[in-house]
């Protein structure tokens, strides 16, 4: 025999020995769309109004903070959404040339309005606009990255028209829908605050250790009451400063462990630039409370023992998911504003199972059919060439287990399809 021909033989078997391989058991190896597996299809809104306030917010800090350093005694007010703008208290006595060049530094484009003790800050034209529309895509990528670490095989996530505020989100084969809810609708903005005062159990006793008064740099937020046995047992809260230490934006990596007790927690490092500022603070603020606080509720907040260079944990009574979801969350980023659930429809896999049946009835008619024309129209030369018909569907298949493809109706269709052609 040519020695070509047995190489070319050789060849043959093995790439279909490897096509089996990748290929075995199918019902394993080959994955299903949503219109075969089932799964969840959601329609998501951004709450826009969150992405301007935070803008406004973020403004107001910036320059009141910033004023402070330059001897500018400024106090935050309150921001309004409606008129895309926020106040700040300015004292009779301060110098306004230095406070408008500060602005236009530090709030640039903003249209000032002075007023008696109150200046107003209005977001410059159309700069809404823009704001809402990042919130929509940072949203969008967040959920991507949330969807893509949780493992789920194809989804659909896309923007609902050029200027909208809804996603449409679409998780084949998803078997704990309410898990994957949380995970994409959870904020999860994480920030590490310098506690007042506090824990208080309750916000009246909180406010009665401080004169009645909220100071305007601080804010009070609940926390879980931990038990001897870890368990929750009731609600605390705390006056912390608003302004944070350090943000989960500045985290560099996180991932659930343990410690020493077996208890699940999140270990987490931060950025270099960061690492230096919180090693600064829990430095010079040993032997005082640091609050941990996630999506506006404090989940722990520990006395500070030793200086933290930049890698610490986050402990808050967790389960091994509750952990696992949230270090997932930190990966991913915090979502820029709240999302709510217009729709949500559960699609069974009964249908999927079905489609599945008739599709590949269907190809295996179809390919008996047309073996059969092969073998009467070409007689002999007909055999070879269903023989190359069926390594050609287990090669295609087999690529598709490999690859980790995901079949769906449109691509059985896409099977049957390449079985008439070749």
């Amino acid at each position: 025999m040519d020695r070509k021909l047995i190489w070319r033989i050789i060849l043959i078997v093995v790439v279909v020995g490897l096509a089996l391989w990748s290929l075995y058991p199918p019902g394993e190896k080959l994955r299903y769309g949503l219109d075969l597996s089932g799964g969840i299809h959601l329609v998501l809104q951004v709450q826009t109004d969150d992405a301007i306030k935070a803008e406004l917010d973020d403004s107001a800090q910036r320059l009141v903070s910033r004023a402070r350093e330059e001897g500018l005694s400024l106090s935050q007010g309150e921001s309004n959404i409606e008129e895309l703008s926020f106040t700040v208290g300015v004292p009779p006595t301060t110098d306004a040339a230095k406070l408008r060049e500060l602005a236009d530094s530090w709030v640039p484009g903003y249209s000032v309005s002075p007023g008696a003790g109150v200046w107003t800050f209005e977001l410059p034209p159309n700069m809404d606009r823009t704001v809402r529309d990042m919130a929509v895509r940072s949203s969008l990528e967040t959920i991507w990255n949330r969807v893509d670490q949780f493992g789920v095989a194809e989804p659909v996530i896309q923007r609902q028209g050029l200027e909208s505020d809804r996603i449409l989100v679409q998780l084949p084969g998803v078997d704990d829908p309410a898990r994957v809810k949380d995970l994409i609708s959870s904020t999860a903005f994480l920030e590490f605050q310098e506690v007042v005062a506090g824990p208080a159990p309750d916000r009246q006793s909180l406010l009665a250790s401080i004169g009645g008064i909220i100071p305007s740099d601080s804010e009070v937020l609940p926390g879980d009451r931990e038990g001897l046995d870890g368990q929750i047992i009731g609600t605390d809260y705390y006056l912390l400063k608003k302004a944070a230490i350090i943000s989960g934006q500045e985290l560099r990596s996180a991932r659930r462990s343990q410690d020493e007790y077996g208890q699940a927690v999140v270990n987490f490092s931060t950025q270099p630039y960061a690492a230096d500022k919180f090693g600064q603070y829990t430095g010079s603020h040993i032997g005082t409370r640091m609050a941990i606080v996630l999506d506006q509720r404090v989940i722990s907040a520990p006395v500070i023992e030793s200086r933290i260079p930049g890698d610490g944990r986050i402990t808050g009574n967790f389960s091994i998911e509750e952990a696992e979801d949230l270090a997932l969350k930190l990966r991913a980023g915090a979502l820029p504003a709240t999302i709510t659930y217009l729709e949500e429809r559960t699609v069974g896999p009964s249908l999927g199972r079905d489609s599945v049946v008739r599709g590949v009835r269907a190809a295996v008619a179809g390919l008996a059919v047309v073996a059969l024309f092969m073998l009467v129209y070409y007689r002999k030369s007909g055999l070879n060439a269903n023989v190359a018909l069926m390594l050609n569907v287990i090669l295609l298949l087999g690529a598709m287990a490999y690859f980790g493809a995901t079949l769906t109706l449109p691509g059985i269709a896409g099977v049957i399809l390449t079985i008439g052609m070749a």
